[in-house]
């Protein structure tokens, strides 16, 4: 009848004003201190940044934690760890192969180039937990530089020199296998044959990573304690916050004063923290906060 008709029809529109009221509301949040912090970002003298797996999973590389996370379907101990690959370097290899390959056939998403992009004008120094090599090669003419450590005779030494963006790799770098004898560093190819062979000394090589119970590189996890701790914009892009201590960087950055801008689909410990929070993913935030 007439009346039900209009009671279905007042419902529904009574419906729409509250989803219109979340999704403006969601907005606002998504933009918390946006203007404040490109404010701040403009004059900004030196900027540190931490990224995580978030900035990568827009290139096709799939995450740690996340909904469909490497570790939904795979337990660390029995692929990351030493144990694991004194156990059985065969499995190893064969999961550090297949995840290398997928990263080689890997572009540099806006995100990455962004970060490039505003290191042309900044101070910049970037920290990443990522392995796969992306900030190096949004950076430069050659898709395939991805560390100016090793030789390469297709390199010159001007364009390793030409480069602005300094490049902190706390967990290795999965494009290259490291000899277990003489740690010789060896770039690794798509579809390369496993386990990979020093051609310096003949011994065997294992992936170039830092597992779960290693160290991190101490000089170079020295270096990210300074930038953070002398940095007046910390910017933060897709990383859960929780693993240590990368995770403390933000937060010894905010101790010192600095600026500290979080760019991540979902909250995170963090968050807290964070004078400016965007609640989207890496290629949108920075494209908020840059463009």
């Amino acid at each position: 009848n007439d009346i039900g008709s209009f009671c279905k029809t007042n419902y529904r529109f009574h419906i729409f004003r509250i989803a219109l009221v979340f999704f403006v509301w969601g907005k606002l949040l998504v933009m918390k201190n946006l203007d404040e912090a490109r404010e701040r970002l403009e004059p900004s003298q030196h900027i540190a940044v931490l990224t995580g797996a978030g900035i990568s999973a827009e290139s096709g590389i799939p995450t740690f934690r996340g909904q469909d996370g490497l570790w939904k379907n795979y337990r660390p101990e029995e692929l990351a760890t030493p144990q694991a690959y004194a156990k059985n370097p065969e499995l190893v290899w064969e999961w550090y192969a297949m995840r290398t390959n997928t990263v080689l056939k890997a572009e540099p998403n806006d995100a990455h180039k962004a970060i490039a992009k505003l290191a042309q004008t900044k101070n910049l120094t970037l920290v990443t937990q990522n392995v796969d090599g992306l900030h190096k090669r949004a950076e430069t003419k050659d898709p395939h530089i991805n560390d100016p450590h090793i030789k390469d005779p297709h390199i010159k030494d001007q364009d390793i020199k030409n480069q602005h963006l300094e490049v902190l790799e706390l967990h290795g770098n999965i494009t290259h296998a490291r000899c277990e004898n003489c740690n010789h560093l060896e770039r690794l190819k798509l579809d390369f044959n496993y386990p990979p062979i020093c051609p310096k000394c003949s011994d065997r090589c294992r992936p170039n990573v830092v597992w779960f119970g290693e160290s991190l590189p101490q000089e170079t996890f020295q270096k990210a304690i300074q930038a953070f701790n002398d940095c007046d914009i910390a910017l933060v892009i897709g990383t859960s916050a929780v693993v240590e201590p990368a995770a403390s960087l933000a937060r010894l950055a905010s101790s010192q004063g600095a600026y500290v801008i979080e760019i991540n689909p979902s909250p995170t410990p963090l968050t807290s923290f964070a004078n400016c929070f965007l609640q989207v993913g890496a290629v949108e935030g920075m494209q908020l906060l840059t463009e």
